[in-house]
């Protein structure tokens, strides 16, 4: 094939991709199977690797994800993100109506009312209809990009559909979310695995959109509504026609808007949708309310923080009285406890709720329960069922007060609770089964050793029929080991588990798998350890400092806590990994097996000039960002800590910091210095 030739192939191959996605993402029509797409996908992504000169930025190739962003760059906004003031009142609504009214002196106005998505607010930027930039809501002034991760969404247009009536520079914002079957599967999946569940999808599309690597922001499949238009050159008159022309060019818009003559439709809108939004794939919590002629909405203009032509009214969480039935143990892969209410199943916010996290055992001592209890449960995020209290007018004599357990559910071994935490842990992690399967499950997956074709049911079964008992027993595993193995597998459509048995090709495969695995890097072996409170960032800081693992693992608590991001809790806790002698011959063992132990280099401050000092940023600063300030000080020997502590010695004090923080430096008597002085402190050794 020729040059001209592939362009032309990559060409007609980009505008089938693209017309097969939105059909299935937008139209929720499925023109052909996902083999035919895949292998359409497959071909254009290898004529992009045969000729790269004709590989384009709107190209479907960019959004399966693979990239690694070490850092966010902070960029200004070409118009201010301002925030919603918000109101759970009707009262407030009619005087936010009559400020309205008041602004534009007797002209008529109407509203366009849209549900309130509870996700991550987005500015998209895009020139010639190509997307340029995907950037946060930051404070409002500026946020980071993350373009890398936006293109992974699959419902955001690299490139409009329809440039028809669109300027040449525009920006559209919008809200990304992670849909509730999404964020349910993947709940799912950290209970099987012990793991503490996510809070709510709002939580986690915020900290999926921050993540390093794209790939695995392109298996969260997040969404995006789009819901705001905006240029510098006059192409639309009202909000209504900004939607319009996004739908137009191919964008999601929610189809949910409507506009409103008066506050009276406005109120018959917020009725119909209280109920309705349940039946939604996301989480809404309110209605946004605007006034739709764009010159009066500049007439009306903004407050310091909020637009005086918008408004958000927020619904009441919903509650309900259940019966507390009783209350179950769950043992997560670090041997951490975590109490579960089983209730007496209730409807609550479009589903049926059988169970409540309670947290630990402070929870519980708050809460004051006792088994057979009324309690009050809400949707906290309005996904999570949370217990907010008891319904103690309901409670019948001689209940038994619930207790915290002492000993582990699974293996019995006497619970430990250190100093300062508020949850319980079983010691026992070489001997407690949930643990050991935990600890293989997180040393297998695709963020550390990525050992493919492993799954859970076979990890089980080779645990049961004592072929392994820790990660290292997997690179002594033989083909004979594998192939026929039985587990149980649970099965939809019979309702139940079934039997199924490990085929040669399977085994085969596994055991390919595990080789392939030795050449993972240092930083993916040490984030596979599963040292507690060390995340797949904290083991790549910890493995670039280092440089290898005896490095580490004899390093003592003050040269950890010099680490970027390395605090008191996380030095505690490696410390704590390897000074125990069973984690000493694991290493040893695996390191026997010629997995990578070292990275071959070793960072070290370029100065001393902050040698020994803490810092904590808060605020907006003029000169640096504050990932800027952070290395500046971790360059300069210094220590960022994320809280206000006695112990700190500096806050480093910019614009717009928040009160909290401000308060409690001037509680304890924290120096605050400001970007200047701090510079000085730098230059002045």
């Amino acid at each position: 094939m020729t040059s001209e030739e592939a362009k032309d192939k990559i060409r007609e191959l980009i505008e089938k991709i693209e017309y097969y996605n939105y059909a299935y993402y937008q139209e929720d029509r499925s023109e052909i199977t996902d083999r035919e797409f895949d292998a359409l996908l497959r071909q254009l992504e290898d004529l992009e690797r045969q000729f790269p000169e004709h590989k384009v930025p709107w190209s479907p190739t960019q959004r399966v994800g693979g990239d690694i962003t070490k850092t966010f760059e902070t960029v200004y906004h070409r118009f201010p993100m301002l925030s919603l003031a918000n109101t759970y009142s009707r009262e407030e609504l009619l005087e936010f109506d009559a400020r309205v009214a008041k602004g534009l002196e007797g002209e008529k106005y109407e509203y366009v009312s849209e549900l309130k998505f509870d996700g991550v607010a987005i500015s998209l930027w895009y020139e010639e209809g190509v997307l340029q930039r995907g950037v946060t809501r930051g404070d409002g002034i500026r946020g980071d990009d993350i373009t890398t991760n936006i293109k992974t969404i699959r419902t955001i247009p690299l490139r409009v559909r329809d440039t028809k009536g669109l300027p040449r520079v525009f920006e559209v914002r919008g809200e990304v979310f992670m849909p509730r079957k999404v964020f349910e599967k993947l709940n799912r999946e950290r209970e099987l695995r012990g793991e503490e569940l996510l809070a709510n999808p709002r939580n986690t599309a915020s900290g999926t959109l921050k993540m390093q690597d794209s790939a695995i922001v392109a298996s969260r499949k997040l969404d995006c509504y789009l819901y705001y238009f905006l240029s510098e050159e006059p192409v639309i008159k009202t909000h209504e026609e900004g939607l319009k022309l996004m739908e137009r060019a191919g964008f999601q818009v929610s189809p949910t808007y409507k506009r409103c003559s008066n506050m009276q439709e406005v109120f018959a809108y917020i009725d119909e949708w209280e109920h309705k939004r349940h039946r939604l794939p996301l989480d809404t919590d309110g209605i946004v309310i605007k006034v739709n002629d764009l010159a009066q909405q500049r007439r009306l203009g903004n407050t310091a923080k909020n637009p005086r032509w918008a408004i958000a009214y927020k619904y009441q969480a919903e509650q309900v009285s259940t019966k507390l039935l009783r209350v179950v143990y769950q043992v997560g892969r670090t041997g951490a406890i975590t109490p579960v209410a089983e209730l007496d199943p209730v409807q609550l916010g479009g589903t049926t709720v059988k169970r409540a996290s309670l947290h630990n055992a402070n929870e519980i001592e708050r809460l004051g329960l006792h088994l057979g209890d009324y309690v009050l449960v809400e949707k906290g995020g309005e996904i999570i069922p949370k217990i907010i209290g008891v319904d103690l007018a309901r409670r019948k004599p001689g209940l038994e007060p619930v207790k915290f357990i002492t000993h582990c559910p699974e293996c019995g071994t006497r619970l430990v609770r250190a100093e300062g935490e508020a949850v319980h842990y079983c010691p026992n992690d070489t001997g407690c089964p949930p643990q050991i399967l935990g600890r293989i499950e997180h040393f297998i997956q695709r963020q550390a050793m990525n050992i493919e074709s492993l799954g859970p049911e076979t990890i089980r079964g080779l645990l049961d029929r004592k072929k392994i008992a820790d990660v290292a027993d997997l690179y002594d595993l033989t083909f004979d080991d594998l192939n026929g193995l039985e587990f149980r597998i649970y099965s939809e459509k019979r309702g139940g588990y079934v039997v199924r048995s490990l085929r040669e090709k399977s085994a085969k495969n596994i055991l390919a798998s595990i080789e392939k695995s030795k050449s993972r890097p240092f930083a993916n072996l040490l984030f596979g350890l599963g040292i507690r409170y060390v995340g797949a960032t904290v083991a790549a800081k910890l493995a670039d400092y280092f440089g290898n693992i005896d490095n580490l693992a004899t390093a003592d608590y003050e040269t950890l806590i010099r680490v970027p991001e390395i605090g008191e809790i996380i030095a505690r806790s490696v410390l704590r990994y390897f000074q125990d002698e069973k984690h000493l011959q694991l290493i040893k063992r695996l390191k026997a097996h010629g997995l990578k132990m070292e990275t071959g280099k070793r960072e070290e401050p370029s100065g001393q000039a902050l040698e020994n000092k803490s810092f904590v940023i808060s605020g907006v600063f003029k000169k640096f960002s504050r990932d800027e300030l952070k290395d500046l000080i971790r360059n300069n020997g210094g220590r960022v800590v994320s809280s206000i502590s006695s112990k700190l010695d500096y806050l480093i004090a910019g614009e717009n910091m928040g009160p909290a923080k401000l308060e409690k430096a001037k509680k304890l008597n924290i120096k605050m210095i400001s970007e200047e002085e701090f510079l000085r402190m730098i230059e002045n050794g």
